[in-house]
């Protein structure tokens, strides 16, 4: 099943789509952080040809070189900075650790790490790059600025105004981006998303939800994120949308304050943050927004709740996606918006479902189109990858979509259990738990259990916890008592991700090691 999309919106590099989004939109004002001295399109590229121009000196054309820093005006200037020089950014999870990052660093075939002092001091992440440079050069950004004299400024304003006869040609299916996977469920995969797949799915968002270019994009969500790239920085320079960028998701009264200030229209956040904003926001803090996008895990009935009944019900479109479709999927429509799904999957893309065994309702969604990534890095050849083809993606994902085509995600393939026979959705007795204790988080797992097969822990932070209360919200709303854990770990604080989803790796250690205690 599909709808098309016309591909020559995508049939072109990104520095280039960058150049023709100033013809079509004017030179206007594109970007801004919160040091709110914003650049307009022609700003935005004279800066990226001048920087870009510098590292190139240091790179080779085609070289893969990292980036290291939050979202800010200075990532987006770097980043088309080494596209319009012909140079590949790696973005870099700075809170992925010091392990994941230096098998990151060998996987892509990076020689040098992009960062700026002001970054690294804020962030204390000094011992940091202190183990990263066993790996790879550090290029300060701070250093390479104060090296910009008259004849660097001279070649910017030429790039400015002529940029397409300055830029380095490169392919449309050359790499855009490598970017690593969260790694919620094993070991970060490094993804490569060309040019045309990043692209496309901002043209494939664009389709589906008609976006205003006097509107404003806010965007907290790191760019190591696909979501906050694609959605938070290519989309909206792309469409014409000014776009504000936020250092960290996790400063929750300081962008509540931003947002009425900025006249945010679009917020994107996960479920998480949307949460974190809404208990700390006043009444009017979201007044300028026409709708929040939520991705990368699922919202919670309580945070729509919230939304509806603080804000005058300001629109929560919840939508889905993966790093390996570059990555928006489905999302929900400001005029068609069905809670409780991820709404409609985006132009352009062929999808089928395959039946799982034990699973009546839905199958496993696999994808076609042009935003499916060219494949994973591999680390015994960094600069090759495991290409995809003409292959499906397989998503591994268990998803049902209704007669007019609205998506509901069951859960991952490896977030099911079975127990007795049954197939049960771990991600629906999140649900329950949800249900019982809105207010707090919680996680569960499943581990061996010789007379059933599989055994259901719930990991919360609600001190307060009992089997009693799921027990008696499994009855009252005609749930089967084998979905109801029976075992319950309480921590502190459920263990999360930088990008806010859960981290289901250290939960499962932490259920096993409680478990062998």
């Amino acid at each position: 099943m599909r709808q098309d999309l016309d591909s020559s919106l995508y049939e072109t590099s990104l520095i280039d789509a960058l150049i023709e989004a100033r013809a079509r939109f004017g030179d206007k004002e594109i970007l801004e952080d919160q040091d709110r001295h914003p650049l307009t399109y022609t700003g935005l590229i004279r800066a990226a040809f001048v920087l870009g121009r510098k590292i190139a000196k240091m790179t080779e054309l085609g070289e893969r070189v990292a980036i290291l820093l939050p979202s800010s005006m200075g990532v987006v200037v770097t980043f088309f900075g080494l596209h319009a020089h012909g140079r590949v950014p790696v973005m870099l999870n700075f809170t992925a650790g010091e392990a994941n990052l230096k098998a990151a660093i060998k996987a892509a075939g990076v020689k040098k790490v992009l960062t700026a002092r002001r970054f690294i001091d804020q962030a204390k992440l000094d011992d940091l790059i202190s183990e990263l440079e066993t790996g790879a050069e550090i290029v300060w950004l701070d250093d390479i600025r104060k090296t910009i004299g008259l004849q660097d400024k001279l070649y910017g304003l030429a790039a400015g105004a002529a940029p397409k006869r300055f830029r380095v040609k490169t392919d449309p299916d050359a790499p855009g981006v490598v970017l690593f996977t969260s790694g919620s469920f094993g070991t970060p995969k490094g993804v490569v998303l060309s040019q045309k797949n990043l692209v496309a799915n901002a043209r494939q968002v664009a389709a589906h939800i008609d976006l205003l270019p006097e509107w404003v994009m806010f965007n907290p969500l790191p760019t190591f994120h696909c979501f906050g790239l694609t959605g938070g920085v290519v989309l909206p320079l792309l469409q014409g949308l000014k776009a504000f960028q936020y250092p960290s998701p996790l400063h929750a009264k300081q962008i509540t304050d931003l947002l009425p200030q900025v006249k945010a229209s679009i917020l994107f956040a996960t479920d998480t943050f949307l949460s974190q904003y809404a208990r700390v926001a006043e009444p009017g803090d979201f007044a300028t927004l026409k709708f929040a996008v939520a991705g990368a895990e699922k919202v919670r009935d309580e945070t729509r709740n919230l939304f509806n009944t603080k804000f005058g019900g300001v629109e929560l479109l919840e939508g889905y996606g993966a790093t390996e479709a570059s990555p928006v999927v489905a999302v929900n429509h400001p005029d068609r918006n069905a809670p409780g799904t991820v709404g409609q999957i985006l132009p352009g893309m062929d999808w089928k479902l395959e039946p799982v065994e034990g699973i009546d309702e839905g199958g496993r969604l696999f994808l076609k189109g042009p935003n499916i990534m060219s494949g994973y890095v591999t680390a015994a050849e960094p600069l090759a990858w495991d290409a995809v083809g003409d292959d499906w993606l397989d998503t591994g994902d268990i998803v049902d979509v209704d007669a007019e085509g609205y998506v509901t995600i069951k859960g991952r393939a490896k977030r099911f259990a079975k127990i007795g026979g049954e197939m049960v959705s771990l991600t629906a007795v999140e649900g329950i738990a949800g249900a019982v204790w809105p207010d707090q988080r919680h996680a569960v797992v499943s581990i061996p259990d010789t007379r059933k097969g599989e055994k259901l822990v719930l990991v919360t932070d609600h001190a307060g916890a009992e089997v009693a209360p799921l027990a008696e919200w499994a009855r009252t709303n005609g749930a089967p008592e084998l979905i109801v854990p029976k075992k319950i770990v309480k921590v502190a604080e459920v263990p999360v991700l930088g990008t806010g989803k859960t981290d289901y790796v250290t939960i499962q250690k932490m259920v096993e090691g409680d478990k062998a205690a």
